[in-house]
C-alpha cells in the first residue's frame, strides 16, 4: 500500500502520511481501543474515492466487491429528508448486523457534503471506545467519510501559501486544519454540522486533499496512458493537460478538476 500510494497517488503527500500512520497504528495493534475512523476532504478529482479504493483493495481480498465492504451514498441511499428517521433505523440496522458477522468490516460513506444532518450521528455508539455496543464488539472496523466539503477552504488555503512564497510540498496538517474545520465541521449544509461524531473528537485522522498543479495533471495522463496499454507520446501528455482548465484566473496554477477528466481527455487522441 505505501509503495502504490508513493508511486500512483500523484501530488499528495499529506495523504500519504496521514493513511499510512492511520492504518499501520490501527492495524499493528491486536486490541484497538475504537474503530479507525478517518475523514477525506478535497475538491474534485484530488484523489479521495481513488484512495479509499486502493486501501480497501489492500485489506479485503475482493476489494470493494467484498461482502464485508459497504458502500453508502446519500444520492442512492437516503435521497428523501423526509424519510431520515427511517434512514437512522435501517442504517444503525444494517452496521450492527454486518459487524456482528465480520468485526473487520470496513464502511464507506461518500459525499457526505450532501449527507442529512442528523443522518450520521445514528453510528455514534459503533466509533467510540466501548467494548461492545449492542452486543457486538466492533473495534477493528474501518470507516471513511469522503467528502468535497473543505475543497474550496483547502484551494484557498494552499493558494495564500503558495504567494506567501511557501512550496505545496511544505503544507502541512496544522496550516489546513483551521479552514477544514470551519468549511466541513461549522458549516449547516455538511452532513457532519452539529455533530457528536465532531463534539466527541471521534474521527481519527483528517486527511486533506491539495489542488493539483499542472505537472501533477501530466503525471496522471502518462499513468493513464499506461493503464490502458497505450503509447505514452509527450505532445498527447502536454496537449490533454494543456486542455484542462486551471485556476485562478490570472496565474492558471490548479486544474479545476483534478485529474477527473483525464481519462475522457486521452479517448479523442485515440
Amino acid at each position: 500500500l505505501e509503495f502504490d500510494l508513493a508511486t500512483s497517488l500523484v501530488g499528495q503527500p499529506l495523504v500519504r502520511q496521514q493513511v499510512m500512520k492511520g492504518v499501520r497504528e490501527f492495524l499493528e495493534n491486536p486490541n484497538p481501543v475504537k474503530p479507525l475512523v478517518m475523514s477525506f476532504h478535497g475538491s474534485t478529482g484530488t484523489g479521495k474515492t481513488y484512495v479509499s479504493s486502493m486501501l480497501i483493495r489492500y485489506l479485503f481480498q475482493s476489494g470493494l466487491q467484498s461482502p464485508y465492504v459497504h458502500h453508502f451514498s446519500p444520492i442512492v441511499h437516503f435521497p428523501h429528508a423526509e424519510q431520515i428517521e427511517q434512514y437512522k433505523e435501517s442504517l444503525k440496522r444494517w452496521i450492527q448486523g454486518n459487524l456482528t458477522n465480520c468485526g473487520r468490516s470496513a464502511f464507506l460513506f461518500d459525499e457526505m457534503d450532501k449527507m442529512h444532518p442528523g443522518l450520521i450521528d445514528v453510528i455514534i455508539p459503533f466509533l467510540g471506545p466501548s467494548w461492545v455496543v449492542y452486543g457486538t464488539n466492533y473495534r477493528k472496523a474501518i470507516f471513511i467519510f469522503i467528502s468535497n466539503a473543505g475543497g474550496e477552504h483547502i484551494n484557498n488555503m494552499t493558494l495564500a501559501l503558495w504567494r506567501a512564497r511557501k512550496d505545496r510540498e511544505e503544507i502541512s496538517l496544522q496550516d489546513l486544519e483551521p479552514a477544514i474545520s470551519r468549511a466541513v465541521f461549522e458549516n449547516p449544509q455538511s452532513g457532519f454540522w452539529r455533530s457528536g461524531i465532531i463534539n466527541e473528537h471521534l474521527i481519527d485522522f483528517v486527511v486533506p486533499f491539495l489542488p493539483l498543479k499542472h505537472h501533477h495533471v501530466k503525471q496522471c495522463v502518462i499513468n493513464e496512458l499506461i493503464q490502458q496499454g497505450l503509447e505514452v507520446r509527450p505532445g498527447v501528455v502536454q496537449e490533454v493537460a494543456d486542455s484542462i482548465p486551471y485556476f485562478p484566473e490570472e496565474e492558471k496554477l490548479f486544474s479545476s478538476t483534478g485529474c477527473k477528466t483525464v481519462a475522457s481527455r486521452i479517448s479523442f487522441f485515440f
